[in-house]
């Protein structure tokens, strides 16, 4: 894959830039990229305060709470948080396309990479708080999770870093169609609640992002999704995700004559 190739081959830059981008968000405070972390994080702790002894929300079978919980909210913190600024990306590298010879396929990775950073870091507080209630992670099926996530990502911004470069008012859409899914996706509620209408439970299945929400999740309680009576759901995902890709990949290539002068 061209991609690939042109990655591989700036992986040096890219990762350079994507640090010091992850650095400079926070240069300007007293607690520097600590802020990175601990805005997240104390947004987590909230939810499960919430849910749990405000709200009391039962979480499915014996599962504590926390553990049930914070693996899918840091899975789609990630989701969320990464497609959000990989979109917007490019308008916000807009001095390398204009005034520097520089892969410009690349600066969406840049964007993912700068979000990684404190992805990483909430997946390691959620995996310390759930070894503490006796839940260890199956390394294997969190890796793969987050090899997925990453795979969706990857080809969901392709699409949509080049529509909001060209279209602005895209972000704003972006935005408003992630804060539904957040609700649509089973991440603070169970999927099981609407057991009693098959259609609408299959088809919340079918979304991306409960995929990836059950994979995070699975990885903590000892379930195995890979094999446990997903396999369509699997393929349909891997399915969907090359199919992004390459639509995006096409549109990508397509708009990227235009990014100069629309920036």
């Amino acid at each position: 894959m061209e991609l690939i190739k042109t990655v591989w081959e700036n992986r040096k830059i890219i990762w350079g830039i994507g640090k010091n981008d992850f650095k400079n968000r926070f240069a300007n405070t007293s607690l520097g990229a600590i802020w990175g972390f601990l805005q997240p994080f104390v947004f987590m702790i909230t939810y499960v305060i919430v849910f749990q002894y405000i709200l009391r929300v039962g979480s499915a079978g014996n599962y504590p709470y926390v553990s049930w919980f914070l693996p899918a909210m840091s899975m789609w913190m990630t989701i969320n948080d990464t497609i959000i600024n990989a979109s917007n990306s490019i308008r916000a590298y807009s001095y390398l396309v204009k005034k520097v010879v520089f892969p410009v396929d690349t600066i969406p990775i840049i964007s993912i990479i700068s979000s990684a950073f404190v992805s990483l870091f909430l997946f390691v507080i959620t995996i310390i708080v759930s070894s503490c209630f006796g839940y260890v992670p199956n390394v294997f099926i969190l890796v793969y999770a987050l090899f997925s996530a990453y795979c969706f990502i990857i080809a969901f911004t392709r699409f949509t870093s080049a529509v909001t470069t060209v279209l602005p008012d895209f972000s704003q859409l972006l935005n408003i169609i992630m804060q539904i899914f957040f609700w649509f996706t089973p991440i603070v509620w169970n999927l099981q609640m609407v057991a009693n209408y098959p259609i609408l439970q299959r088809l919340l299945q079918c979304i991306p992002f409960t995929y990836l929400i059950g994979c995070a999740r699975q990885a903590f309680i000892h379930e195995n999704i890979i094999t446990k009576g997903y396999g369509f759901y699997t393929i349909l995902f891997w399915s969907i995700t090359f199919i992004l890709f390459m639509w995006g990949n096409h549109i990508f290539k397509k708009t990227k004559k235009d990014f100069a002068d629309v920036l």
